[in-house]
């Protein structure tokens, strides 16, 4: 099975030469109300009517609804005015009370490879009776920007229950009034009516009397007037089980209107051992065999005002759990007295709306019903993933919707009972976020759960035939509080179709000095382990030669692999740092590289404006198209306020090569003389040759560069040994020469230069060039007598450069000083210097 290691990456500032082709000057901006958080998440969008851009809007309608909402935005168009696409109004699901208030749609975006895209309103809700439960809603819209459907785990909401209430009305129960305050509220929880929940009243001291049955009320107000005047039994005994068995045998009959098939559910309220305990379980038994569930409810009152002992406290506690059904913890309930009964209404009614909104046997209420299904999105190869950050008590789960069905995995499917503390996955926030990686051995799922034993972790898994989780790894974050797993992204650099790197956002991870630095850890996908050894870090984080940025971050909120930016064959990444800059944000562009990502980043994208209308740049990053058309993929970029779609220029690949004619110089051979100003000695020529490609898509579109290029003769030294021949005669040490060159051309140009008479030399000769980068050479074989050591046609001398390229020209003047070595006598140079200069404020050198 393929495994993952990691190293982290931080984003990192150092003085040294970037390559880059993001246009920062030149975007296409997007406006919306900060206070919609208008850019929480954006995509790249195209269909029949063109290209746009979507934007997430997840409190639009704010402050009343707060439904949300998802935007698209043209581009390429006279007008890129946005238009809202009213998915909150137009999202349903049948058969449900919905509560679209605060649904915050567009909190999550993705496209779909096969056309449209998804949106999810996390905060989605419905109503079973007075319950509010809240599942998420995620709702495909078509490429044409039409609802197809909308789909939500929900539990369905118990449609008939019959319900009765054993009421202890003897003697010691006092105040009656509290009783009925208790009753009161307690019916107002229920959704009382034929095709919903009927409530019946059995009263008991020494006798038992039906006080309500089932079917006499079908509705809530009227049951609730009845009961404020409900009289009190009386009576002289307790005889508890007496009321439970006549409950049982008369209350549940349909001629009391209860129905077939119902769930039957009994509350026994009591305020002291039964006079009748010897029946206990004989009738325990009869409810157990009519499945009746039941709910005990000790009220202490009398053992207050008669000051009885805690054993006989003790027992009458113990009693009334053994009237109570399993599990005792979810259907027992002691209060101090009869006022105290309306403290425990809202827990009663919760346990048994639980049973309602279920239509099952469990009193928990947080199964899928406050799952938040959509919380995350992503689509696979195998069908769509959601996050479910919500179910089971919050612990989480992810949701899988595939042509064959849907998989909602079990509460223990991504935990194992007996090797985990229960309090470890305690609220853990599973499906945080989702991905898919793709192996040679098949599909793996990835899930993070950011609050895991506080640490956070990510869990890679698989479906067996029978779709049950199987655990592959656990990656396990490091830092408390560090959100390790909210965000991941899985990337194929090599474009093998293969998942070659994951990347875990821990967003909050804290820095030296204490602030929400954040940072991202990257996997490389083996079949060993095996670490990758990369970093990247903001501005402030140790190491980084700039520590004057202010703290927070928060780089890793928002990690996108985004299709080759620099045409280079492999796959990029962008990382945003919301918070950088107090709160304007910034974005890290990573080149990727064979299997990997490179060292550093390479472009550094700030927020611009002054922070107020748009705030936390780089929340949401997508980058897969090209939306102007020029064949390189452009990268569009959310905060929340607004969006910025970002062109990418044009990569051009220059070559240059450079001949010499003699390879090698002998000072003490004559059949190289030249005679130049009166002098005689040897002389060389050397011929520089330039191949210019531009890389972009557009095969009709031939584009030129202006060059510029200086040859520097025995830069080394203050007096040069060889001088240019030139015709007014001067012995220039240096030559320089401005040309065009068209794209997908060859431009050669000859220069000829005279040595000194000089039997001693060391290194004379260097190229300067400007427009290039990047230097491969190598030296020749040493051999003896004074001569050139470039043998240039047995190992050739070569500048394979990447440059940027914009409509007027390239961009980033640079220089690039190569020196040539001679050696003298009988000793051997193998040494070589490239100086590589940009001509802005960064300065650095690379030496080999």
């Amino acid at each position: 099975m393929r495994n993952l290691y990691c190293t982290f990456i931080f984003a990192v500032l150092l003085t040294c030469v970037f390559s880059f082709n993001v246009d920062q000057k030149n975007s296409l901006s997007f406006s919306g109300p900060l206070e919609d958080m208008f850019g929480y998440t954006v995509q790249q969008f195209e269909n029949s009517e063109g290209k746009w851009v979507l934007i997430g809007s997840p409190l639009s309608g704010q402050p009343s609804k707060r439904t949300g909402d998802v935007y698209k935005c043209p581009v390429g168009r006279d007008n890129n005015n946005c238009i809202k696409l009213e998915l909150p109004k137009n999202t349903t699901i049948p058969n449900l009370r919905e509560v679209k208030e605060n649904m915050t749609m567009g909190s999550t975006l993705v496209t779909n490879p096969k056309g449209g895209f998804l949106a999810c309103g996390p905060q989605y809700g419905y109503k079973c009776g007075p319950q509010h439960f809240i599942s998420g809603v995620c709702t495909n819209v078509s490429s044409s920007f039409q609802i197809l459907n909308s789909f939500t785990k929900y539990q369905e909401c118990g449609k008939e229950m019959d319900l009765v209430i054993v009421l202890d009305g003897s003697n010691s129960i006092y105040p009656w009034s509290s009783i009925t305050e208790f009753l009161n509220k307690f019916i107002g929880r229920l959704e009382i009516g034929p095709k919903q929940t009927q409530v019946g009243i059995v009263s008991y001291g020494e006798t038992v009397s039906h006080q309500v049955n089932l079917s006499q009320f079908d509705n809530m107000p009227a049951l609730r007037d009845f009961v404020q005047v409900l009289p009190q039994h009386t009576g002289t005994k307790t005889m508890t089980f007496l009321g439970i068995d006549t409950a049982r045998e008369e209350a549940f009959m349909p001629e009391r209107g209860a129905r077939p098939g119902v769930k039957k559910v009994m509350v026994i309220v009591t305020d002291g051992e039964s006079h009748d305990y010897y029946n206990l379980q004989k009738v325990i038994k009869a409810c157990e065999h009519d499945d009746i569930e039941r709910f005990g409810i000790a009220v202490l009152g009398d053992y207050g005002r008669q000051n009885k002992s805690l054993s006989e406290v003790q027992k009458f506690i113990k009693e009334i759990q053994n009237i109570s059904s399993e599990p005792i913890q979810d259907h027992f309930f002691n209060v101090s007295d009869e006022a105290a009964l309306v403290n425990i209404v809202d827990t009663l009614g919760s346990r048994i709306l639980a049973l309602e909104a279920t239509s099952g046997n469990s009193t928990s209420p947080i199964q899928m019903e406050m799952s938040q299904t959509g919380f995350s999105a992503h689509t696979s190869n195998e069908g769509v993933l959601l996050g479910a950050v919500g179910a089971y008590e919050w612990n989480g789960t992810v949701v899988m919707y595939t042509p064959g069905g849907d998989v909602v995995p079990g509460k223990d499917a991504f935990f194992d009972p007996l090797k985990e503390a229960r309090n470890e996955r305690l609220a853990a926030y599973l499906g945080y976020d989702v991905q898919s990686a793709s192996t040679s051995e098949g599909e793996l799922y990835i899930t993070g759960a950011p609050r895991y034993n506080h640490t956070g972790r990510v869990v890679i898994y698989r479906l067996d035939e029978n779709n049950r989780i199987v655990i592959s790894q656990i990656l396990k974050g490091e830092q408390i509080g560090s959100y390790f797993g909210s965000v991941l992204q899985t990337v194929d650099v090599d474009n093998d179709s293969l998942t070659d790197l994951l990347l875990v956002g821990a967003p909050m991870y804290m820095g030296p000095e204490k602030d929400e630095q954040g940072r991202v850890y990257v996997y490389r996908l083996k079949y060993t382990l095996k670490p990758i050894n990369q970093s990247c870090c903001t501005l402030q984080s140790a190491g980084c030669t700039n520590k004057n940025e202010p703290c927070g971050a928060r780089f890793g909120t928002a990690i996108a692999a985004v299709t080759d930016l620099n045409l280079d064959g492999y796959n990029d990444v962008a990382i945003g740092a919301p918070f950088e800059n107090d709160h304007r944000g910034a974005v890290y562009i990573y080149h990727g590289d064979q299997k990997s990502l490179k060292k550093k980043f390479v472009q550094h994208i700030p927020a611009g404006g002054d922070g107020e209308k748009v705030k936390f740049f780089g929340q949401s990053i997508h980058g897969v198209m090209d939306l102007n058309g020029d064949g390189i993929t452009d990268i569009t970029i959310g905060g929340l306020g607004g969006a910025s779609l970002f062109w990418s220029r044009d990569v051009a690949e220059l070559h240059a090569s450079m001949t010499f004619n003699p390879s090698k110089v002998n000072l003490q051979q004559i059949e190289h003389q030249c005679e130049h100003g009166n002098r005689k000695s040897i002389c060389a020529k050397t011929n520089l040759c330039f191949t210019y490609r531009v890389k972009s898509n557009q095969p009709t579109v031939k584009t030129t560069a202006n060059m510029t290029y200086t040859i520097t003769l025995d830069s080394l030294r203050a007096t040069s040994r060889a001088s240019f021949i030139s015709k007014d005669l001067k012995n220039d040490r240096r030559t320089t020469q401005k040309f065009t060159i068209m794209d997908g051309t060859k431009e050669c140009m000859e220069k000829t230069f005279m040595m000194s008479a000089s039997c001693v030399f060391l290194p004379v000769q260097s190229l300067t060039l400007f427009s290039a980068q990047s230097v491969q050479f190598s030296v020749a074989d040493c051999k003896c007598g004074t001569f050139m050591l470039k043998a240039l046609h047995q190992r050739p001398l070569s500048f394979n450069q990447h440059l940027e390229r914009s409509q007027e020209g390239l961009h980033h003047r640079q220089r690039l000083n190569v020196t040539h070595l001679f050696q003298t006598g009988s000793a051997c140079v193998h040494h070589m210097k490239a100086l590589h200069n940009r001509t802005n404020t960064n300065k650095s050198q690379l030496l080999w």
